[in-house]
Parts: structure tokens; C-alpha cells; sequence
């Protein structure tokens, strides 16, 4: 697969291309909704390219997805009136997953693709869609490679949109979901080679949860057992420690199964354990 074209010139042409691509493909298609701010605007634009009877969503329900990312899909796919399904995750049941190797998202995604490549045969539909653009070909990725393995496309990256050109192009859209932050399945707050347990995931969740409702829209709860380390923007660490706001979550931290907590002074990365390989 040759890399993605040229960066658009504006919002116009970004908008454009993604919808050549997916008028080129042709309807119907299965859309892997996450809630999140790429395969929501995929979901849009290929609701509009091929109207909502052509267009299903589906969603991995599993305990690695953040309870608030299936509510946000939900509402996505039901806004555009377009059929959600919600394929029941099964990664726990995989040795390679729980093992949690580089190589984890690698066969989560191809556990996940395969349904929807089975759901997308089941029902007639001609493609299998997803929310991957132009920057996670620099990124470490192993489920782009399982995804190009069964034929998954990605409108995005084919058409050469970065993270800010989907932003922008959500925002022209008027989309809710422009500048949400960046969310990543709960599996990558375990560093490589600590096993993954639904335990564990649900601890993640309701610690993240509980940071959230404090008023911090981008966090992570790393885990480090039996430490949290909680990475926020750096901008946002002086909040987090100001006087009451620490005191209640350090309760939170606690209260969702960890015996210490800290706080990275560094700020919040996307994926940061991955600057451990």
C-alpha cells in the first residue's frame, strides 16, 4: 500500500476527497464506530455519500472500551438514524491479548474486523470502514495491519486527512465531536507485558470516570500496580492539585482498587508506554 497523498489545501478539498472515496468504493458498507471523533466524521460522511439504509455502525461493546464511548456511538449512529449493532468483544478470551505484547492491538483488531467482515457478509454489504487517518501511519499500529490484511479501508487515510484536517472537517460539518479529546481502548493503560484482566480494565474505567466528572476532559490512569499514574496536560496539573480538587482524586484513584497514586509531571502523551519500545 503506497502512503497517503498530499495534505488537502483547505476544508473544502479535505471534505471532497474523503467523499471521492467513498463514492468510488460504493454503497452499502459497515462502519467500526468507536465514538470518537474519526469514525464519527466517517460515519457522517459515508451516511451522506450513501444514505443511512446503506450504513451500519457497529461498535466492539468489550470491557476495553470506555463505557462513555459506547453511550457517544450510540447516540452517533442513532442521530443519522443509521442502524447500530453492537458486536460483543471476545479479546479477553485471547492469550495474545491477555498477554499484552507489542503486538496486543494487532489481534484485537483482528478479532474485531473478523466479525465485522462476518456481519458485513451476513448481511450483503460490500465494505468493511474504518476511522484511521493519515497520522497513524507514524504511529506504532499493529491493528492497521490486521485491518489491511482483511480488506478493512480506511476513507480517511486514503484520502490524506490528518488528526487536525478530520478536526476541521468535523468542525465545518458541525459535528459535536471536533475537538473531543483523543481517547484510546482502556488495554493501552497496561504497560507491554503486564496481562490485561477485565478486572483491571475496570479499574481504569471507573478511575478515569471519576477524574472526568472532576472536570478533566483528557486523562489517562496508567497502570502500574499497585501505583496509578495519572497523566493530565501539563496545563491542567496545577488544577488537578489545587486544594480539594487532589484530595478527592486521590479518594477516586483509591476508591477504584489502587493503593498508591501519582501524578506524572511530564503530562499527559498519547500513548506513552509505547516510549518504552
Amino acid at each position: 500500500m503506497t502512503g497517503p497523498p498530499p495534505p488537502p489545501q483547505d476544508v473544502i478539498e479535505a471534505e471532497r476527497r474523503v467523499l471521492d472515496v467513498l463514492e468510488e468504493l460504493g454503497a452499502p458498507g459497515v462502519v467500526a464506530l468507536s465514538g470518537g471523533t474519526d469514525s464519527a466524521l466517517v460515519l457522517h460522511l459515508a451516511t451522506e455519500a450513501w444514505g443511512p439504509s446503506n450504513v451500519v455502525a457497529a461498535t466492539n461493546r468489550s470491557e476495553s472500551l470506555p463505557h462513555e464511548e459506547l453511550l457517544a456511538a450510540r447516540a452517533q449512529a442513532a442521530a443519522l438514524g443509521v442502524e447500530h449493532v453492537e458486536v460483543r468483544g471476545e479479546e479477553l478470551s485471547l492469550d495474545a491479548f491477555r498477554r499484552n505484547a507489542p503486538d496486543r492491538c494487532f489481534h484485537c483488531k483482528n478479532h474485531l474486523f473478523e466479525r465485522l467482515t462476518e456481519l458485513a457478509r451476513a448481511r450483503g454489504l460490500r465494505h468493511v470502514l474504518d476511522g484511521a487517518n493519515a497520522d497513524d501511519v507514524g504511529d506504532h499500529r499493529p491493528g492497521l495491519q490486521a485491518g489491511r490484511a482483511l480488506g478493512v479501508v480506511s476513507p480517511l487515510l486514503r484520502a490524506g486527512l490528518t488528526k487536525p484536517w478530520v478536526r476541521a472537517v468535523s468542525k465545518h460539518r458541525g459535528l459535536a465531536t471536533w475537538d473531543k479529546p483523543a481517547e484510546a481502548c482502556l488495554s493501552s493503560r497496561f504497560p507491554y507485558g503486564t496481562e490485561v484482566t477485565a478486572e483491571g480494565l475496570d479499574r481504569v474505567d471507573r478511575a478515569e470516570r471519576a477524574l472526568k466528572d472532576l472536570g478533566f476532559a483528557t486523562v489517562r490512569v496508567r497502570v502500574h500496580d499497585p501505583v496509578a499514574r495519572i497523566e493530565v496536560p501539563v496545563e491542567d496539573l496545577a488544577a488537578l492539585l489545587a486544594p480539594g480538587i487532589r484530595e478527592r482524586a486521590l479518594e477516586a484513584v483509591k476508591a477504584a482498587g489502587f493503593g498508591y497514586v501519582a501524578l506524572d509531571i511530564e503530562g499527559f502523551r498519547s500513548g506513552s508506554l509505547n516510549e518504552a519500545l
